[in-house]
């Protein structure tokens, strides 16, 4: 039986003018064993839901695999403690993978601890090219139109959200996690299954822009980041490197552009 994504607790709510009794509906954290040919990748806390976008997801922001045809199989067994994504990969994969073996235990925002060497957590990424281009009004509405799609964050008030805008039809897709990169992985995994390109649209986020969320933008090939909150001026560094448009403080109408503002159209001409 799969595990319930949140739990109705009891606490204590101190105010003022005094305490009550409360319960509160507090998000799940679950462990997901990354298992790849028999060996154990990684292990990360999730949110356990939608595990198969997951695991998918990971397995391509993170370089494992390179498309979805590189799975020969696949399984998602669960155990009372945890949760296991078995991968069998296609035999070039494989051996990549045993080339560049890492032990990873991810925490909650977290996405790049047990990596082994300081070069792993900077690697090089690929530079994104795409045609994509989005309308000011699309981009100043993203997060808030992002909100629609949260039922777990409305229950708990404790997770993130990844979405997909698509350019004239709104968020196509969205997905939610106690950890904001595990999010972004289950919105690839799921835009993967779907058979969606990432780079016809941009993914919005709910968080920070870090490090990590430009990294697995760069590796599936999406060429907009949009997030209501600040980047870090690492992660700005990295989005223009790569190719990627950084759109931040997006809400409320308004937004600040970090990188490759030429993709965005205002109606009259293109940001300067």
């Amino acid at each position: 039986m799969a595990p319930r994504t949140s739990h109705s607790l009891p606490g204590l709510s101190v105010r003022r003018d005094g305490s009550r009794a409360v319960t509160r509906s507090l998000p799940e954290e679950w462990p997901v064993a990354l298992v790849y040919d028999g060996s154990t990748q990684a292990v990360m806390m999730a949110s356990p839901a939608d595990l198969e976008d997951f695991a998918l997801g990971f397995s391509l922001s993170e370089g494992v695999i390179e498309t979805p045809d590189q799975v020969e199989g696949f399984e998602l067994v669960t155990h009372d403690t945890g949760s296991e994504a078995r991968f069998w990969l296609a035999p070039e994969r494989r051996s990549a993978l045993q080339q560049r073996r890492r032990s990873m235990i991810g925490p909650v925002g977290c996405g790049l601890c047990g990596i082994d060497s300081l070069e792993q957590a900077l690697r090089p990424l690929p530079r994104v090219v795409c045609d994509l281009r989005l309308e000011q009004r699309e981009l100043a509405q993203a997060t808030d139109a992002l909100r629609a799609h949260q039922p777990l964050h409305d229950q708990t008030r404790a997770t993130h959200a990844a979405g997909f805008l698509l350019p004239g039809a709104g968020i196509v897709l969205a997905r939610e996690d106690v950890g904001r990169h595990n999010a972004l992985d289950k919105l690839i995994g799921a835009l993967m299954r779907a058979g969606i390109d990432p780079a016809t649209g941009a993914i919005v986020m709910t968080s920070r822009l870090s490090v990590e969320l430009v990294q697995k933008c760069a590796m599936v090939g999406c060429g907009v980041l949009i997030a209501v909150s600040a980047p870090t001026a690492h992660a700005v560094r990295l989005a223009e490197g790569a190719g990627i448009t950084l759109a931040a403080f997006a809400h409320s109408g308004a937004f600040d552009l970090y990188s490759h503002p030429d993709r965005i159209q205002t109606g009259a001409s293109d940001v300067a």
